[in-house]
């Protein structure tokens, strides 16, 4: 017989796996930005891990280089252009679900949606080819009101607050204020403007400036955009020194007002929760308004969540003006950077409650027995494989730090008895009225 050829194991760069403890700890995160976007009232829902190709293009911006196709390994003659691709974020796949199924919908509309995406980026620190998102998003028909820019950010912000994280802060503009502003300095087409603006955390003022020259941004509107986007404020004065700049313009203005509106609306939010800060811009074409980004306050300056509103996005499927707002949190991008930190403590490797002895095999069904009086009271309970030393059966339960292990009768006529595997306390105990 031929040898088998071993394959050495090994996980793929960007594609994170946890250990049991700490994906019981990720379960447990998830259950808690779940209870306080339902609290909210927003719904679940989940979309496949496809959509046409065409979809996500005309909404992806700079990310179609990107994006993951779907092909066959071995396809057809007439199946060799790839139709579909996995989606790169859940808001465009939100979008074409809302248009879809737009007939049996209440608006407005409040779902979330918590699943993995994927991106085809250079893995590093924070940044995984696939990776959890959690949203939430509000879309209405023809008008949505100014409120819900307010309300998903303080959601974002209390979602954060109950993972018991490093404190966050919401850095929060309005895109209307830069297309405004560039509008103000007379540019038509701000499309290379904004992208580079935004990279100012990366490659900083200078770099910004030398790629706004390449690009044949003169230095009068270069220096005075720089100037804009380091305006950063803890309340409304954002917009004083915004107008001491000295441009103006009708959708200026009208961003300056809703972005102060939303400000004033978070000030309820802990002090130093909330920024006014104009070098948000977001990359994502789909952004037309509100605009924000979390980050922790500090050490890392990598944004752990975001969004902002859009006006015209589900308008891409369906002849119905359907504008949204939607926040999402970087599940993953938040988990992975705690992780490095070590600031993430681990779980238990196990959800078992009560790990049942197995005394002898003779004894094997009135164990499962006590197993099943004990799970129909919601207990986690776990019968031991094989019939072995009672050492065996304990370090094993210590090993997967089960809590308790319960201990059934040797011999007929015996009592149950229940050790508390944290305190090393053990009492006789009637599995129908036990309770942890």
């Amino acid at each position: 017989m031929s040898e088998n050829k071993i394959h050495k194991p090994k996980t793929i760069s960007g594609f994170p796996e946890w250990l049991p403890e700490y994906r019981a700890v990720e379960l447990e995160w998830m259950d808690k930005i779940r209870k306080v976007f339902e609290s909210y009232g927003f719904c679940n829902i989940e979309t496949p891990s496809v959509e046409e190709i065409d979809a996500l293009l005309a909404k992806g911006g700079d990310t179609e280089k990107e994006i993951y196709t779907l092909t066959r390994l071995h396809a057809e003659e007439n199946d060799k252009e790839a139709r579909l691709a996995l989606h790169f974020d859940l808001t465009v796949p939100m979008a074409r679900y809302v248009a879809q199924h737009f007939g049996n919908l209440t608006f407005p509309f409040k779902r979330y949606q918590m699943q993995k995406s994927w991106r085809g980026e250079r893995p590093q620190k924070g940044r995984y080819r696939e990776f959890y998102q959690c949203d939430i998003d509000v879309v209405n028909i023809d008008d949505l009101p100014l409120h819900f820019d307010a309300e998903l950010p303080a959601v974002l912000f209390e979602a954060y607050q109950a993972l018991d994280i490093p404190p966050v802060e919401l850095r929060i503009s309005n895109r209307k204020i830069i297309m405004g502003f560039l509008a103000g300095l007379g540019i038509n087409e701000p499309g290379v403007i904004t992208r580079t603006l935004d990279k100012l955390d990366k490659i900083g003022a200078e770099g910004v400036l030398k790629m706004l020259a390449a690009a044949g941004v003169p230095d009068a509107v270069a220096q005075k955009a720089l100037a804009f986007v380091n305006i950063k404020t803890p309340d409304s004065t954002f917009a004083e020194q915004v107008k001491s700049l000295g441009v103006t313009s009708d959708l200026l203005t009208e961003g300056l007002n809703e972005l102060t509106f939303v400000t004033d609306n978070l000030k309820h939010l802990p002090k130093g929760g909330v920024i006014a800060d104009l070098g948000i811009i977001r990359g994502l074409d789909y952004y037309t308004g509100t605009v924000v980004e979390a980050r922790f306050r500090e050490g890392n300056p990598m944004a752990i969540g975001g969004g902002g509103r859009y006006d015209d996005l589900a308008s891409s499927f369906i002849n119905q003006k359907l504008p949204g707002i939607g926040v999402s949190i970087g599940l993953t991008r938040l988990f992975g950077l705690l992780m490095d930190q070590g600031a993430i403590k681990p779980g238990q490797k196990a959800p078992t409650q009560v790990l049942v002895v197995l005394p002898e095999e003779s004894r094997r069904a009135e164990v499962s027995a006590t197993t099943q009086i004990l799970r129909a009271k919601g207990l986690n309970v776990e019968m031991y494989h094989r019939d072995a030393k009672i050492k065996t059966q304990l370090a094993y339960a210590e090993k997967k730090g089960i809590p308790y292990v319960w201990f059934p009768p040797f011999k007929d006529g015996q009592p149950h008895e229940v050790k508390n595997m944290l305190n090393g306390n053990q009492a006789q105990a009637d599995p129908a009225s036990w309770k942890p």
